[in-house]
């Protein structure tokens, strides 16, 4: 799936803006090709990801509502 490694970032729990702050600190220690994946409960956290996606060039690979827990898993690639 990635040349890189996969980071889990358990944000469950957490409000806005808990879950952002939890990928950016992940995403400090990662690099390009590497996999975050984030599980949180919070219902902001979906369009919060995307803006951040959006506003930092990398890849949502996918988005999914789990019975007790949503999960993102974000692609690093617009690493500098």
């Amino acid at each position: 799936m990635s040349d890189g490694r996969k980071i889990v970032v358990d944000a469950r729990g957490l409000a806005c803006p808990g879950p952002i702050t939890e990928i950016v600190k992940a995403y400090r220690n990662a690099a390009n090709g590497d996999l975050i994946e984030v599980w949180a409960t919070d219902q902001g956290f979906k369009p919060d990801v995307e803006a951040w996606i959006k506003r930092t060039g990398n890849q949502l690979l996918e988005m999914r509502n789990d019975p007790d827990k949503i999960v993102a898993v974000i692609k690093i690639t617009a690493k500098k």
